[in-house]
């Protein structure tokens, strides 16, 4: 971790991790991320639904590979911590687990200790680094992974952060590539495919008020990121559709975001 560093924290700015914190009923928001956040959610109401089913399929899909006898997770693009985070979620199953998160937010910075509290015998860390950078993030998570063992990489909502297609497909593919067999990437990112432009017009009102440009790409865009992956059922799908927890009242409803969880042969 980083701990020499005095971070920064721009209050007067909207931030992506406070406004997501603040949609999933965190506390660790300021009251410009909770203005924008308000001013999106009138635009795309479903945005909190987003929010919370992407929260869920972090949990599912790292309890499914922790099962799986996944012990090493890189987990890029963390957000603020609230419950069951990646590492919560691993150690519950395989108390060795090893996890590294990895984000460029100061605020998450501040918060990092929060993240480091493992098992005795598993390990956390913090990196502070960007997605675009993608070779500092694995010489950082070498110091706590064996990257010549599988590893989990999550990209949970950030490579729509990555406006170019090119860029984004390469900052991805570089991931899988120093990575060994048998290593898996679970991935989910926003789309504009269920609720048609109330998304990119909430976008659009967002960066009106300070936050960076993101991108909705469509699900057949996301699933370009798995390929050479064989795809985990039910392949890319709503993240509200993959492996749901049963419930009474059927199948869950459609939600802006596709994810997928691939194995690297």
């Amino acid at each position: 971790m980083t701990s020499g560093q005095n971070p920064q924290i721009d209050t007067t700015r909207p931030h992506s991790a406070r406004m997501w914190n603040y949609w999933v009923g965190g506390k660790d928001n300021y009251p410009i991320d909770r203005e924008v956040g308000d001013k999106v959610t009138e635009i795309f109401p479903n945005i909190i639904e987003v929010a919370r089913h992407s929260r869920a399929f972090l949990g599912r899909a790292t309890r499914y590979l922790a099962e799986a006898g996944i012990r090493q997770f890189l987990d890029i693009g963390t957000g603020l911590p609230t419950h069951d985070n990646t590492h919560e979620v691993a150690q519950r199953v395989a108390p060795e687990s090893r996890i590294v998160y990895v984000d460029n937010d100061p605020l998450v910075l501040v918060h990092a200790r929060a993240l480091l509290t493992s098992t005795p015998g598993g390990a956390t860390d913090y990196i502070d680094a960007d997605v675009n950078d993608p070779q500092k993030i694995l010489d950082g998570a070498a110091k706590t992974l064996d990257l010549d063992r599988p590893v989990a990489l999550m990209m949970l909502g950030i490579m729509g952060n990555v406006i170019d297609d090119d860029a984004a497909y390469g900052i991805v593919r570089h991931f899988l590539d120093a990575l060994p067999s048998g290593s898996y990437m679970a991935l989910n990112d926003g789309t504009s495919v269920v609720h048609g432009s109330q998304r990119d017009e909430a976008i659009k009102a967002a960066k009106e008020r300070g936050m960076p440009p993101y991108i909705s790409r469509t699900p057949e865009q996301i699933a370009r990121f798995f390929e050479g992956l064989e795809l985990v059922e039910p392949g890319v799908v709503t993240v509200s559709r993959w492996r749901p927890e049963a419930t009474p009242f059927g199948e869950p409803p459609e939600v802006d975001a596709f994810c997928g969880l691939g194995r690297k042969p």
